[in-house]
């Protein structure tokens, strides 16, 4: 009788053989260093790459550690998203988008509050860099020799910080606060404050910039007040700072003081749009629930979360250098009725 003979299918070695990750790199059709990639750090490469490297691993047999290798679940580590404060509602949709985009990817989410606190994401860019493969930083309160540094480290993108060298998302709330601007001068508005944010804040100074340049054009006062914090407990005393200001309108740094504003000048018994208006930034969830439901910047915040975590995903997955370092995304005033005419100046009114 004759010996049985194994019979070698398609792809696959006979029996005795034992799959190299060379043959599992030569079916898949990339380079064994690729496919050793694929197979142990599959967040490293493409997920067309991986699927064709695990196909192949699995019609060879190919067995590592002793163990055959089945396809698992991409999970390609942690990426820590660094918010400033994670009770405001700005970045509700900004941690939504990047755990929905990071979890299609194959990543996990670690969220990290730095409490408006400098000092505190410094440490923790430093504590967990050894414990995430990227990081996304929103309103990234550090100087930009620090952003630098970080990103020379670990992949890092930001949203709202324009750092040389380092890969952002801004969104674009000048444009809204000139916007905001040309819209309390059609009103009859020629006196309006800026409540200022935190003095650490990029956009903070971008807006007061832009404040100060649309003032010169249109022939009017622009005045600062603040800086306050960037909630709503700050705005009573924000308030009567603008009260006693003289000015009859103002913008906010963000939605959530200009609500506070609002809630104080209704204690005051001031009418809002009748003898003050109010601007806001950020359309926040509830931004239109306030009363008078608050005009405020409208601003692609969920839009921002996603292209960050793909700015990010694209660098960790291919070359740094091929990946697109900045995008700007536009924003939009939204009317509302906590604007209205100025006041009249006629002593009789």
């Amino acid at each position: 009788m004759d010996a049985p003979v194994d019979i070698a299918q398609p792809g696959i070695p006979a029996s005795g053989h034992s799959p190299t990750l060379k043959e599992v790199a030569a079916m898949s059709g990339v380079a064994a260093s690729t496919a050793s990639r694929a197979l142990t750090q599959p967040g490293r490469v493409s997920r067309a790459t991986l699927e064709r490297v695990r196909e192949a691993a699995e019609q060879l047999g190919y067995i590592a550690s002793g163990r055959a290798r089945q396809p698992q679940p991409v999970q390609a580590g942690a990426v820590a998203v660094l918010v400033p404060d994670i009770t405001n509602p700005y970045f509700f949709d900004v941690i939504r988008s990047t755990q929905h985009q990071l979890k299609a990817a194959g990543y996990r989410q670690m969220l990290v509050d730095t409490e408006e606190d400098i000092d505190l994401e410094a440490s923790y860019l430093d504590e967990f860099r050894s414990s995430v493969v990227g990081f996304v930083l929103v309103a990234a309160r550090l100087g930009d020799d620090q952003l630098v540094a970080a990103a020379a480290k670990t992949p890092l993108v930001t949203i709202n910080r324009d750092t040389p060298g380092v890969p952002t998302v801004v969104i674009n709330t000048p444009e809204g606060v000139q916007q905001a601007v040309e819209h309390l001068f059609s009103l009859g508005h020629r006196d309006i404050a800026y409540i200022a944010g935190p003095p650490t804040s990029w956009s903070d100074s971008r807006r007061w910039i832009v404040m100060q340049s649309a003032a010169e054009q249109l022939g009017i006062t622009v005045r600062r007040l603040g800086p306050y914090h960037p909630s709503r407990r700050s705005g009573p005393a924000a308030a009567d700072a603008l009260l006693n200001s003289g000015s009859t309108a103002c913008i906010a740094f963000n939605d959530l003081v200009a609500i506070g504003i609002l809630a104080r000048l209704s204690e005051r018994g001031i009418d809002v749009p009748g003898e003050l208006s109010v601007v806001g930034c950020d359309d926040i969830f509830g931004a239109d629930f306030c009363n008078p439901p608050l005009t405020t910047i409208t601003a692609p915040i969920e839009q921002a979360g996603r292209v960050a975590t793909d700015l990010l995903i694209s660098r960790l997955r291919v070359d740094a250098s091929q990946s697109r370092t900045q995008v700007v995304l536009p924003t939009h005033l939204t009317m509302r009725a906590s604007t209205g005419p100025a006041p009249s100046t006629d002593p009789r009114r």
